[in-house]
């Protein structure tokens, strides 16, 4: 009877365990996607404002062609630093608003896609992101490998990535660009995959409300990130310019 006991028990802690992973997991899913909505919700209007029969407005010129645009382009870099610096200190309800400001300063800074990008390719490219994430993020999910070697490798093609980068605003090489784009692409699959497993791993059933709620939205700002870049990537293929 001890021995069954004991049996019960472990199922039973095993299943508490499984229902706290969910619910964990689908609150960084449910986080990332509303980041999503409000990053679109705020490019699609910015970009209303901004435009009128063709032609740039005052709000346009301002965001797109004043110096005001290099604010508007590294406001979100000083946002996603202050978050991941300032998390541990902050409550849960500050870090969700700190979350949203940051992806609404996104999509104030992704707008000009519209004016570089057809509505339709945008649209279609989103939906192949979202399905190419999907499958990834379950790949992460599930997979009883281990990623951490692969991520090793991933973040040191990154930073190799953002110094290429760099280097091609002074070079302007088309061929430099196709190839920092495939590459990307790769990249942000791979990390997809990877960070979905580490956030997956992040999990503690101990943990109290306080702290799974500040590692739920550092876990969907990273896949958030991750979504982001490889929607900007696939762009770059698939986009039919204006």
């Amino acid at each position: 009877m001890a021995d069954l006991r004991n049996y019960q028990s472990r199922v039973q802690t095993g299943e508490m365990i499984d229902e706290g992973l969910r619910a964990y997991m689908l609150k960084v899913y449910n986080l990332m996607a509303l980041g999503l909505a409000i990053t679109g919700l705020a490019a699609y209007f910015a970009f209303t404002f901004a435009v009128s029969d063709g032609q740039l407005t005052a709000f346009g010129a301002a965001i797109y062609t004043s110096p005001l645009k290099w604010v508007v382009i590294f406001a979100p870099l000083a946002m996603v630093f202050f978050l991941s610096f300032k998390i541990n200190s902050m409550s849960v309800s500050a870090a969700q608003i700190t979350f949203a400001v940051y992806a609404a300063l996104v999509g104030l800074s992704l707008s000009s896609i519209f004016l570089i990008y057809t509505g339709q390719s945008v649209v279609q490219t989103f939906f192949v992101t979202a399905a190419s994430f999907g499958a990834l993020s379950l790949y992460g999910y599930t997979t009883k490998r281990d990623l951490s070697a692969m991520g090793s490798f991933l973040m040191m093609g990154l930073f190799g990535l953002i110094i290429a980068s760099i280097v091609n605003i002074f070079l302007a090489s088309s061929a430099m660009q196709f190839a920092i784009s495939a590459i990307g692409v790769l990249i942000f699959a791979g990390l997809t995959a990877y960070d979905t497993q580490r956030i997956k791993n992040m999990y503690y059933e101990a943990d109290d409300a306080t702290v799974a709620g500040r590692k739920a939205i550092m876990g969907a700002l990273t896949l958030y990130l991750d979504f982001i870049n490889l929607f900007m990537f696939l762009l770059q293929f698939m986009g039919n310019r204006k």
